[in-house]
């Protein structure tokens, strides 16, 4: 039986961000593929989404990546945004534009699969699905990314094992973490949970770890398992992929030695925000906006400034206990419980990430700036302890 190791390729959604200069690559390295493939021995190609790729930038995928380096990549969006997998739209011709141009991959040996990633507006049509299976060549593998919950359904995974079609295992706040093998390859994919975008999230181990029994499971019943990170943002996905590598317990000495790189950055980064942030608090005359920036972005600052005062009613403002109601929504902030609760859905969308949506910023910006100042420097100092909760 293989070993794990050999059955479980993991990587990252991409390889060429500017921004992971410094966590992952250094300045001294010419070619980022080649710094990339000693480290990792499989990505996912992200930008085959926007664009056709020119066939020398393939041949030079297929040429300058070591032996036995796999890639996966993502099929065009003009096929699968733009015209939903219909063949009497030309989806079959643009398919087979796309294939021939990815042969050299094919030829190679490198090319593990191409995923079909579907926009979250494309709802359950199984038939319409099937008839574009039927028309997928099968000396190339396929696996497929619903973001439509109405696919969560008994009979689609017959449809995809019929079909030899991979279920893409995914982490995300559309759909629910489920794995269904549905063909001889398992395909996974870690978006994160942030909020607009989900992709710009740092996972805690805590959160990897229950995924390690599901990898697992998943070598033991199929010939091989690929898997992506794609929060790419400040090289995070680099971070998370090794440390579930690590959880594995397959990690190389290269492995080892960039994990300590990428992790050792990131704790360097977390003393040079956390230093910023408390500069803050020691001015004499500190900015509550400038400091509103380390707990939400510039756009939704600039909406709560635009907020009439007249639409938020202060009802209890104590220096532990701030309740108010804006635009028919509510906040509770409790520093006795270390509690925030809001309604909306933006602050919703953000629990995971905690950050403020407009109207809490909007809040912070109408009290007195001694209270907002004790408040916000309460939720900084003790941020692992404050929870960010909704009444919905």
């Amino acid at each position: 039986m293989a070993l794990v190791s050999d059955k479980v390729f993991l990587g990252t959604s991409g390889w060429s961000y500017k921004e992971w200069v410094g966590p992952f690559y250094s300045r001294e390295d010419k070619s980022l593929l080649k710094a990339y493939t000693r480290v990792f021995k499989t990505v996912e190609i992200d930008s085959t989404f926007y664009r056709y790729p020119a066939k020398g930038v393939v041949m030079g995928w297929a040429r300058y990546s070591p032996e036995g380096f796999v890639y996966t990549a993502k099929l065009p969006k003009l096929i699968t945004h733009e015209k939903e997998l219909d063949l009497s739209r030309g989806a079959e011709e643009d398919l087979r534009k796309f294939l021939d141009l990815m042969e050299p991959l094919s030829l190679s040996g490198k090319l593990g699969c191409l995923l079909i990633q579907l926009p979250p507006r494309y709802d359950y049509r199984p038939n319409e699905l099937e008839d574009f299976f039927d028309i997928l060549p099968t000396h190339v593998r396929f696996a497929i990314e619903f973001r439509n919950r109405s696919w969560m359904r008994p009979e689609t995974w017959p449809l995809l094992e019929n079909h030899k079609v991979a279920y893409a295992i995914v982490d995300e706040p559309l759909l629910p973490p489920e794995t269904h093998l549905t063909a001889s390859f398992a395909y996974f994919r870690w978006h994160g949970k942030g909020a607009r975008p989900w992709f710009d999230y740092r996972y805690e181990r805590k959160e990897l770890e229950p995924w390690i029994p599901k990898i697992k499971e998943a070598s033991e019943r199929v010939k091989r398992v690929y898997g992506y990170f794609n929060n790419h943002f400040h090289g995070y996905a680099v971070e998370n992929c090794l440390q579930v590598v690590q959880m594995l317990g397959n990690l190389t000495p290269e492995q080892t030695q960039a994990q300590q790189k990428v992790e050792n950055h990131f704790k360097t980064a977390a003393k040079l925000k956390d230093s910023k942030l408390e500069s803050f608090f020691k001015q004499p005359d500190p900015n509550i906006e400038n400091l509103l920036t380390a707990f939400t972005d510039e756009g939704r600052l600039k909406r709560a400034r635009e907020i009439a005062d007249s639409e938020l009613k202060l009802e209890t403002a104590t220096s532990q206990r701030i309740e108010a109601a804006i635009r028919n929504y509510h906040i509770t902030i409790d520093a006795n419980t270390k509690t925030i609760e809001h309604d909306c859905e933006d602050w919703t969308k953000g629990l995971v990430a905690r950050r403020f949506c407009k109207h809490v910023a909007k809040l912070f910006l109408s009290i007195e700036g001694t209270q907002a100042m004790s408040m916000l420097k309460n939720i900084h100092t003790h941020r692992n302890e404050w929870q960010f909760k909704t009444y919905i």
